[in-house]
């Protein structure tokens, strides 16, 4: 019997979520209100034309909108119906996301206020919405009244073997009296460097090493804080503290790479609205003074932090302090070659603190093991007498001997000091460095003391963004996979995602951030951050429209790659399918555009000539180098296609029909140009044949239909001859689980998913891995480190299976931009029993959780308001299927779509729902 039709309304309404029994309910207001990518009532907002988007509640009478409206006014006593603004009228549509802001042009400083209200399915009006709020930061250099002031701090310092500039921090202080009480305090500030800011002993924010990395000699970020309650009527004085960062340190692996850099500076801009309506500026000057005989003797990135207690400055944050043997600061003028913009995502912040799990003493050294690789610094309470040096030391990993395996942190000393001025326990943590470690290494402390698990902390600091997904199973190791991934990530999105934490690198690499995006968008609500990064992608492409190997450029080098540039089409666009938000595309088409030309450039008719990493770090390359065995000119061409094709969907989503028409013509020529080169019947000729190889001409749509069988075929044999394990590099391996999937080769998948033996991902699980590794095998148990000093320890790249373990083991996918429509299609295979996932799409949380009992077949599922789900459930179609305890005949709630060889297929409304069959 054929289930579907068989479509009726069940009777009772009890096991549903949401009721279509008609009677009186209050239309609960609109949920989480954000404006642009995610922001929720930001202050120092950078963005004057934001979008508006909000979430309906989950409850009784609300499954999707049929209108909204938007009223935005300069002040809250205005809403909703005064507002001066804009006020978007009642708009008859369904969209609640991305709503562009069509109102009256916004200013830097303006402070915003906005409501929105509903009407659902039934075009009954919700109650408005809580007044929600933002305010622009300095959007312009010309709002920008201070100059930038600092001390000359250059100092020569042997690296190794390489000297290098470095810069000693530098202490900058200004005293000022105000007459009247304060209103309102606006601090408005920028380094070139890095720095922390206090007033009147308080500290004004935890943010770290603010204000961030980005194309420094395009853009550098502002930061606007709130300092009313910091400032008092009379004497003030502000302290900030500014050292190198990423502007003025050493970056990069050779000295060809470091920069007779600037010395860093400071622009302070703190504006005051007094209780008299009168208003005052407190300006980065020539009347502030500066000192570098601070306790922060040195502080660098990649080496550490020195500090000596002896030179503190007790008070020199507050009014009691004498200045008066501190030097004039050196002045320089706000020009408009470099843009200041605020901050487009959110700082760094310490995130979680990491108890040590275990002490080993050893000759005069104390090990601390955090049992987590992590990202950040340690918070150190060690007892010293005066006069001694503590030493601390970080790794990722102790040697068999038990010593510290430091060889793959490679030129970076990662090593900081303490230098004691009185007896005591001191407590300490380093200001302007961060390290990737495990284990932290003391030395130079008071022996006479028994090391215990208190004097170490961790503390993990990274982009102060929150979980935006969850995924558990039945099955261990395929939990601490997903563990390994969420620290991957935590350990590289350090304002930027950075390749690596812990060596004389951890930059931008455009590669490691394309392969890895999707997978964080499930991890973590990190959309702000991508959109940010992207725009310094955009600022460092060259003029060619090669994009660097890594954004920030800090190489200089020119040089380009296949699969690393192409970042710049496909984060945008694989950001746009999980949100929906056309913006992404937009900011990023000439982008797209510039290195689709690039791409062409470097073709002779359409075959590609780019260099650069190929797959990297392919596992046993016959070859024995890291760029592994596939054709750099197959990757290049398979690249070239996959980014016209992808402006090309950006072209045909943006409307832009002529620039859809060009690149789609394009991607068909240089398709069928790789094919007729690279294939012969889907079979590779004239280079070497890798799994890689196959997965670019299946992912990408490069084969002729009749010769996609074929070529499937040629990569299972592949397969087989690794005996069922990956042979895929940094770009192939994202591309296995998508090919394996779509062409029905789930088995497959869940087989190489699982293996345990190298290469694989529970390999490295099995050798102690809390984080992704660089490299497949870049330690084991039997055979010790990898000898290469290029072997990270905490590496995402790998971690893009996530993207799999979320879309098809736990079923969560986008059919629809932004999950406007959903597919929840789970594929439950041995060895696990159980699964399940959430995540927060922009119309609110969305569940998978599958268990198998015997033969039965459990699915629980959540669907957001104002969405739709099509959910496939694998079962016996000879059975029944139970819907909430009763058996399903069909509602309007839950309509049966089709009943088939693959399961029962239906479309879900918005609710909470429990299917149960057999299987």
């Amino acid at each position: 019997m054929n289930l579907k039709h068989f479509v009726y309304a069940l009777c009772s309404c009890a096991f549903l979520s949401f009721t279509s029994c008609k009677e009186q309910v209050t239309i609960t207001e609109a949920q989480k209100l954000t404006i642009s990518e995610g922001f929720e009532n930001p202050l120092g907002f950078y963005d004057k034309t934001p979008s508006f988007s909000w979430q309906l509640p989950v409850s009784e009478g609300v499954s999707s909108q049929s209108a909204y409206q938007i009223v935005v006014a300069s002040s809250p006593d205005l809403l909703p119906d005064h507002a001066d603004l804009w006020n978007s009228e009642k708009q008859q549509t369904a969209q609640s996301t991305w709503v562009a802001y069509a109102g009256a042009p916004l200013q830097s400083r303006q402070k915003v206020y906005w409501q929105v209200k509903y009407w659902n399915q039934d075009h009954e009006a919700s109650k408005w919405s809580e007044i929600s709020h933002f305010e622009l930061g300095l959007l312009n250099n010309n709002d920008w009244k201070a100059k930038w002031i600092g001390l000359d701090t250059k100092k020569e310092k042997v690296i190794g073997s390489q000297e290098n500039i470095i810069h000693r921090p530098q202490y900058l202080r200004k005293g000022f009296e105000l007459s009247n009480d304060v209103a309102s305090a606006r601090l408005y500030i920028t380094a070139k460097g890095v720095f922390d800011v206090a007033i009147n002993g308080e500290d004004v924010s935890d943010d770290v090493m603010p204000p961030g990395y980005t194309p420094y000699k395009k853009r550098i970020e502002t930061i606007t804080y709130d300092v009313s309650d910091l400032i008092e009527s009379g004497q003030n004085t502000i302290g900030i503290e500014v050292a190198a960062g990423w502007h003025s340190g050493r970056l990069g692996w050779m000295k060809s790479y470091w920069s007779d850099t600037e010395t860093p500076k400071l622009l302070f801009q703190l504006e005051l609205i007094m209780k008299d309506g009168s208003k005052e500026n407190i300006l980065s000057d020539d009347t502030w003074k500066g000192s570098t005989n601070g306790p922060i003797r040195v502080s660098e990135i990649y080496d550490g932090e020195t500090y000596d207690a002896n030179l503190e400055m007790p008070n020199w944050t507050t009014n009691n302090f004498d200045d008066k043997t501190w030097e004039q600061v050196n002045t320089f003028p706000v020009t408009n070659d470099i843009r200041l913009e605020p901050k487009r995502h959110t700082t760094v912040k310490t995130k979680i603190e990491l108890a040590t799990q275990e002490v080993l003493e050893k000759e005069g050294t104390a090990v601390f093991d955090l049992k987590q690789n992590m990202v950040g610094v340690p918070l150190l309470k060690v007892p010293m007498k005066k006069g001694q040096t503590l030493k601390i030391r970080f790794a990722e990993k102790l040697s068999p001997d038990g010593t510290f395996y430091t060889e793959n942190y490679r030129s970076a000393q990662s090593t900081n000091y303490y230098k004691a001025s009185e007896d005591g326990v001191i407590e300490w943590m380093p200001k302007f460095t961060f390290h990737g470690f495990q284990y932290v290494e003391l030395s130079g402390y008071d022996t006479s003391k028994t090391p215990s698990k208190e004097w170490v902390t961790g503390l993990v600091q990274y982009s102060d963004f929150e979980e935006n997904g969850t995924f558990t199973s039945s099955h261990e190791k395929l939990n601490q996979l997903q563990s390994n991934i969420v620290w991957g990530l935590r350990g590289n999105f350090f304002d930027i995602p950075t390749d690596c934490p812990q060596r004389d690198e951890r930059m931008g690499w455009t590669a490691d951030a394309q392969v890895f995006a999707p997978a964080s968008m499930f991890n973590a609500d990190v959309y702000k951050f991508w959109a940010s990064w992207m725009q310094s992608v955009g600022e460092s492409q060259y003029d060619n429209g090669g994009i660097p190997w890594v954004v920030p450029d800090v190489l200089y080098n020119n040089k380009v790659s296949a699969g690393w540039g192409d970042a710049c089409t496909i984060i945008p666009w694989k950001i746009y399918v999980r949100t929906g938000d056309k913006r992404i595309l937009e900011e990023n088409f000439e982008t797209m555009k510039g290195w689709v030309k690039y791409h062409e450039s470097v073709t002779k008719n359409y075959i590609s000539s780019m260099g650069g990493f190929a797959d990297w770090l392919q596992p046993l390359p016959e070859n024995g180098d890291n760029k592994g065995d596939t054709s750099h000119p197959l990757i290049g061409t398979a690249f070239f296609a996959h980014s016209a094709n992808i402006t090309a969907k950006t072209a045909k989503a943006l409307g832009k029909t002529e620039e859809f028409e060009k690149y789609d013509a394009l991607y068909k020529m240089v398709a069928n140009a790789f094919e007729n080169k690279f294939f012969d019947n889907g079979k590779i000729k004239d280079v070497v044949e890798t799994q890689t190889s196959y997965l670019l001409a299946l992912a990408f749509g490069l084969l002729s239909d009749e010769h996609k069988a074929n070529a499937k075929r040629h990569l299972l044999e592949k397969i087989a001859e690794a005996d069922d394990h990956l042979r895929t590099g940094f770009l192939g391996t994202p591309l296995l689980y998508e090919v394996l999937d779509d062409t029905g080769e789930i088995d497959l998948m869940y087989k190489i998913l699982f293996n345990e033996t190298y290469p694989s991902w529970f390999y490295s699980i099995n050798q102690g891995a809390t984080t992704i590794w660089e490299r497949w095998n870049s330690y084991s148990k039997a055979e010790g480190f990898n000898p290469m000093k290029m072997n990270s320890l905490n590496h995402y790249a790998y971690g893009a299976i996530g993207e799999w373990m979320y879309e098809r083991i736990a079923g969560i996918a986008p059919l629809e931009p932004g999950y406007k429509t959903i597919r929840i299609a789970p594929v439950p295979k041995e060895p696990l029993t159980s699964a399940s996932a959430s995540l927060n799409t922009p119309y609110g949380k969305v569940a998978s959780s599958w268990e198998i009992k015997g033969n039965e077949f459990q699915l629980h599922v959540v669907v957001p308001p104002n969405t739709t789900a099509k959910v496939i459930i694998p079962a016996n179609t000879e059975k029944e299927l139970v819907l909430n305890g009763k058996t399903f005949k069909g509602d309007n709630h839950a309509k049966l779509l089709d009943s088939n060889a693959s399961g029962f297929e239906l479309l879900v409304q918005p609710g909470d729902y429990t299917f149960t069959t057999k299987i």
